[in-house]
């Protein structure tokens, strides 16, 4: 366990005794531990990129959730359930489903315990259970940047885990909401006087690859809750994807048929003939 201070340590340790209980917690207690279960309670949560999303950030995801049209909800890096927590209480009716996904064992034993009406799977988004079936919609709050990925989602070339994260969701459900950094979106709306445009070379190649377009998910400035991170404190924008709209692909064009060359006919040379003398 990482070294944390004092007063968060001793939170840490009463959540973690919740979770210890051997019977379901009530509502009260599994808040307490959202809010007190700290994700640097392990050693690799650096390295893994896993920093659990702000309630106020995750309860942005529930304007995209809501609707009777979302029947089955996929979260993917779901670290202890907070995405899948905010969205529960709009998939709460009969029917429907919440299925989370996360590699590390030690968040899905915490994730169980806060969220057991999800189906909990501990895996790497690459190399998912062939069972999952089809989803409404996907939600996530990816590892960002550069950390160390299992494997490639179709088609992606860059480094950044989001939009590996991204390509995955892709094939499992009709559409996505995303929580990535600003960088990594095509547009600039947290932090910034008015919305634009702005379009990395990075992004313009991941649209290209893989026919997937981003756009502004809600007018949820993230930015104001950029300071209820826990240990960093990253730009980021929540984009919406459909995933059935793809971008068509710009097919480079077909190299032209070679005009055949006929063969080169010489001509005979013309046939001199000498005029005989004349006697005279």
């Amino acid at each position: 366990m990482s070294k944390l201070p004092k007063d968060i340590a001793k939170l840490h340790r009463q959540a973690q005794a919740l979770v210890n209980l051997d019977r379901p917690l009530t509502h009260r207690e599994r808040e307490f531990v959202l809010d007190y279960w700290q994700e640097s309670s392990t050693a690799s949560n650096s390295l893994d990129g896993a920093f659990f999303t702000p309630p106020g950030l995750a309860a942005a995801f529930t304007i995209e959730t809501t609707g009777p049209e979302v029947q089955r909800v996929l979260d993917l890096c779901a670290g202890i359930g907070r995405l899948a927590w905010s969205c529960m209480n709009d998939l709460a009716a009969p029917g429907r489903e919440m299925v989370c996904v996360e590699r590390n064992p030690l968040y899905v034993e915490v994730g169980r315990k806060v969220l057991p009406e999800a189906r909990w799977i501990c895996a790497d988004i690459f190399d998912l259970p062939s069972d999952l079936g089809r989803f409404d919609m996907v939600i996530s709050n990816p590892p960002y940047g550069f950390v160390e990925r299992s494997g490639d989602g179709p088609g992606v070339r860059s480094r950044r885990f989001e939009y590996h994260a991204l390509a995955v969701a892709a094939e499992l459900a009709e559409c996505g909401v995303f929580l990535i950094p600003q960088e990594s979106a095509p547009f600039r709306f947290s932090g910034v006087p008015s919305y634009r445009e702005v379009r990395s070379a990075e992004y313009e190649r991941f649209e290209r690859d893989t026919g997937l377009r981003l756009q502004m998910s809600t007018s949820v400035d993230t930015s104001g809750e950029r300071d209820q991170w826990r240990g960093v404190a990253p730009a980021t924008e929540l984009v919406f994807c459909d995933f059935g709209a793809r971008v068509p692909r710009v097919a480079s064009a077909p190299a032209p048929e070679p005009v055949p060359v006929p063969a080169r006919t010489v001509a005979p040379a013309p046939v001199v003939t000498e005029a005989a003398p004349t006697l005279f």
